[in-house]
């Protein structure tokens, strides 16, 4: 059989292949949406139509999994951090990145549990996660430099609203799923310079903080 006989021959095992790994990737989306990151990979497989081994053949772990699923919903969400960086007001800014992540984290409980922890076993979501981290950064540093945003605001703080904003979705996404944006902007009433009061307690150190999304992370 010639090399081209043989390429024709693998042709149609290949798109099938490419269709079941299109499937999963369908499934784990839908699946992590509606039950977050610790949802059953069984569940995932049997709603793409495969055996499980066939979901490890394609994504040897359920991280390898998760950022696949992930990508679209990353990318539209870093998209919109770069939109942040580029408005004239560097307040304003702060307020389309910040309602920008926590609409993200409304749409999809797999996203919001994927922003509210570390998976330190991965080097993709750390570099994610670090890309995340440096974007927040950015935009809040901006605001404290042009005297918008209180100076003593750190990473952990806004990691706080993450938190918090997570659980308040659980709770209220079926009976207001808009609610979060009220505790949003009641947040960043706090976060104006001009309403800014010394805080009797000093915030999460960087290693604190990682460790405690470490600790929330049920992932193996």
């Amino acid at each position: 059989m010639s090399t081209s006989e043989v390429e024709r021959a693998r042709a149609p095992w290949r798109r099938d292949a490419q269709k079941r790994h299109d499937r999963l990737i369908e499934a784990a989306r839908r699946e992590f949406a509606a039950r977050g990151v610790d949802a059953s990979l069984e569940r995932i497989a049997r709603e793409a139509g495969v055996a499980i081994g066939t979901l490890y053949r394609h994504f040897p772990t359920r991280l390898d999994l998760l950022v696949a699923a992930f990508e679209p919903r990353l990318q539209e969400f870093l998209e919109g951090a770069e939109k942040a960086m580029e408005m004239d007001d560097p307040w304003e800014g702060f307020v389309y990145y910040m309602e920008n992540l926590f609409r993200a984290q409304a749409g999809d409980r797999g996203f919001n549990d994927f922003l509210s922890r570390r998976f330190p076993s991965s080097p993709e979501t750390e570099r994610i996660h670090d890309q995340v981290c440096h974007q927040i950064e950015a935009v809040l540093t901006r605001a404290q430099e042009a005297g918008k945003a209180r100076p003593d605001i750190a990473m952990a703080d806004i990691v706080n609203l993450i938190w918090s904003n997570g659980r308040m979705i659980d709770a209220t996404s079926v009976t207001a799923p808009n609610a979060w944006r009220r505790h949003l902007y009641l947040m960043l009433d706090a976060y104006r310079a001009e309403r800014a009061h010394p805080i009797p307690e000093a915030p999460m150190t960087d290693e604190q903080l990682y460790d405690a999304m470490v600790q929330l992370n049920k992932v193996d």
